[in-house]
């Protein structure tokens, strides 16, 4: 499926409370902080769940290994999937004693860059790059290779956390020579309680959306609900009241090979990815009613009572969402049961509405907005529409 729309080309910046009352996960591990102000400074609650962690591999005798055998006849091209990975993969080489000689097989090869992070690493060593796909992905990278004759060409693929298998195996096929060049990895993050805990609150619609700056995030959210039998709930979720928020396209693909829609900036970038939930969050996520003469605004785990944020606990916000599903009209005690979180025994199912009721009503403030009918249930004072 493509990507959720977002209004427009470049859209203006959005209010620096656009996301108040909208509740956003965030997976990343690298740069976790910087995001996360980026979207706590526009309003949103952040609930930080690192999905995966580098692992380093300067040590590594497989990036030794693979880095000599590079270095052994003349390199055509070279793959460089990522800054970062490309950085580290010359810091090693350093450390290794084997820089300069690194440095002039990478001069005189071609160097393809999957994008702008990757290119700028290559020219900030001091190297030239040879050209870098619109798309930013490595299989527009791939396509560029087979557009060519590969016969006997050496080519050297940095990797970036994961083996680019399909990648290789194509180029290999074609008849080129090709050197994996595994700079680092990823494996799941250490505490796997914050993922497990994220996991639960998407499918139980207590975020509003999740933010994913990596494949290999995806890729262990995911793994980690299949384990815990929840994969199928988890796309559930993603493909109905909660946004999978991705920095590009790369990082949409396993969700997007399962059909599931994504909201996706149109730069690869932190700060655009933070602007787009901004803009789509308060579009496409708030419900705006005239109850009882009071504007509500009813986003997240909030409401905007006259212009003012109202954060609301589950229950209640539950049971108004609930009455907002058909405003005007009575909701009986026994519907708004059903959307009451956690497990109520029926003997005390009454009360917990009641006691809900209450609660919502007060932080609401204004009276009037949430009436009782006698012996039916609960409406929100709208004027009653037809159809609805």
């Amino acid at each position: 499926m493509t990507a959720l729309p977002l209004e427009g080309g470049v859209a203006p910046e959005t209010a620096p409370d656009a996301l108040a009352g909208f509740t956003v996960g965030v997976t990343a591990t690298r740069r976790r902080e910087e995001f996360g102000a980026l979207l706590e400074r526009r309003g949103a609650r952040v609930v930080s769940a690192p999905a995966i962690r580098l692992v380093p591999l300067a040590e590594d005798t497989d990036l030794l290994a693979a880095t000599r055998l590079a270095l052994e006849a003349p390199l055509d091209d070279v793959v460089v999937t990522t800054g970062v990975g490309f950085r580290g993969w010359m810091a090693a080489a350093e450390g290794w004693g084997l820089s300069a000689d690194l440095s002039r097989h990478l001069s005189a090869a071609r160097l393809l860059t999957r994008g702008p992070k990757a290119r700028g690493a290559v020219r900030a060593a001091g190297l030239n790059d040879h050209w870098t796909p619109a798309t930013e992905s490595c299989e527009e990278v791939k396509q560029y290779l087979l557009a060519q004759d590969l016969s006997g060409r050496r080519i050297a693929v940095q990797q970036h956390g994961e083996p680019l298998d399909d990648f290789v195996a194509a180029l290999r096929e074609a008849g080129a020579e090709v050197i994996e060049i595994p700079v680092y990895r990823w494996l799941p993050y250490r505490d796997v309680s914050p993922l497990r805990r994220l996991i639960s609150q998407t499918i139980s619609g207590s975020v509003d959306a999740v933010a994913f700056t990596s494949a290999p995030a995806v890729h262990a959210m995911l793994g980690m609900a299949r384990a815990e039998g929840l994969e199928d709930a988890l796309l559930a979720a993603f493909g109905g009241p909660v946004v999978a928020a991705c920095v590009g396209p790369v990082t949409a693909g396993p969700l997007t090979a399962r059909g599931v829609p994504t909201l996706q900036p149109d730069r690869s970038r932190l700060g655009a990815l933070a602007r787009a939930l901004a803009r789509h969050l308060p579009e496409h996520g708030v419900t705006r009613l005239l109850a009882g003469d009071h504007h509500l605004e009813i986003r997240g785990h909030a409401v905007v009572v006259d212009g003012e944020l109202r954060p609301l606990p589950p229950a209640p916000m539950a049971v108004l969402k609930r009455l907002a599903d058909k405003p005007g009209h009575v909701v009986s005690r026994a519907d708004l049961r059903t959307v009451l979180p956690g497990s109520i025994a029926r003997d005390s199912a009454e009360h917990a509405v009641e006691m809900a009721i209450t609660r919502l009503r007060r932080a609401l403030g204004p009276s009037g907005i949430v009436e009782t009918v006698v012996k039916r249930g609960y409406r929100l004072a709208c004027e009653y529409e037809a159809g609805m």
